[in-house]
């Protein structure tokens, strides 16, 4: 059976795309296309030299370790995929935002890994350390990843197409109304409502962007290397560029291009907060 024939099986075809053409097909079959392409060649890129570094013995046991359970966490990023894409095959035209969320922030967290791994591998030697503004940097990833997660929510909610006013979220309202009402109980609008998500990401943007004003801040007032300060400068400048794309977005009803160097930027943001991290640790 042909691809498109059998994309008229599903319900996004069924519900949302039955006026379709075949080049408009074949547009969403390329992404579609070269996402799985791309994920199966990462997955080669590690592998081939994983086993050949693995039979010449130039790994160490710390090395394999790390490298087993990058192996792992590549393995489960591809089951989440096909796991994502499930859940819009039955009864929904959509995936499930829980699923992409998922999916997404999987792909951050081993992409973050990764470069640990990397950052090990080019500054082994350790040092004394200051635990304390260490813990700080440690809060922000958290609270970065956390924010990224909401941030699918977005995505996969559409609710980035709804409150598209900035600083209040509309009509002059700090919180809007439904952001309580849309789902019940109460905490479920947090997680599922367009609105409800669309608070959480937007004002926890607020409090990603203090503490890491806050890191830079506090890194003021202690001893750093050039590595260090190179970090926590950059972080400061990600996130502020971060930031207005996110109004940008927001105000600007999610062009695509923007929405695509939104989420490109808080990847580079999370490999800037793991290096200065990194940075910190060893």
């Amino acid at each position: 059976m042909k691809p498109f024939d059998l994309y008229k099986q599903y319900p996004e075809y069924q519900k949302l795309n039955y006026n379709m053409t075949i080049d408009e097909f074949k547009d969403i079959y390329f992404w579609e296309w070269i996402h799985r392409v791309i994920g199966r060649f990462i997955g080669l890129v590690f592998v081939i030299p994983f086993v050949y570094f693995l039979l010449r013995k130039q790994l160490t046991k710390s090395t394999i370790k790390k490298c087993l359970i990058l192996l792992t966490m590549g393995g489960f990023q591809g089951f989440l995929g096909w796991f994502m894409v499930k859940s819009g095959l039955v009864d929904k035209p959509d995936v499930s935002h829980y699923r992409l969320a998922m999916h997404l922030t999987t792909a951050f967290l081993t992409f973050a890994y990764t470069f640990w791994v990397a950052l090990d591998l080019i500054f082994p030697s350790k040092k004394q350390i200051n635990t304390r503004f260490r813990n700080l940097i440690r809060v922000g990833l958290v609270i970065l990843v956390i924010q990224i997660i909401w941030g699918a929510f977005v995505a996969g909610l559409d609710a980035g197409w709804i409150h598209n006013h900035w600083p209040l979220m509309n009509d002059g309202e700090l919180i809007h109304q439904s952001v309580t009402t849309e789902q019940e109980p109460l905490w479920r609008n947090f997680i599922e409502g367009k609105s409800g998500v669309q608070f959480i990401h937007r004002y926890l943007a607020y409090i990603v962007v203090g503490i890491i004003g806050f890191i830079w801040f506090k890194a003021r007032k202690n001893k750093t290397t050039a590595l260090q300060q190179k970090g926590i400068n950059l972080l400061l400048i990600l996130v502020g560029v971060q930031f207005v794309l996110g109004v940008l977005t927001l105000v600007l009803f999610v062009p695509v291009w923007l929405g695509v160097l939104h989420q490109v930027t808080a990847f580079f943001l999370l490999a800037t907060m793991t290096f200065t991290l990194h940075r910190y640790s060893k």
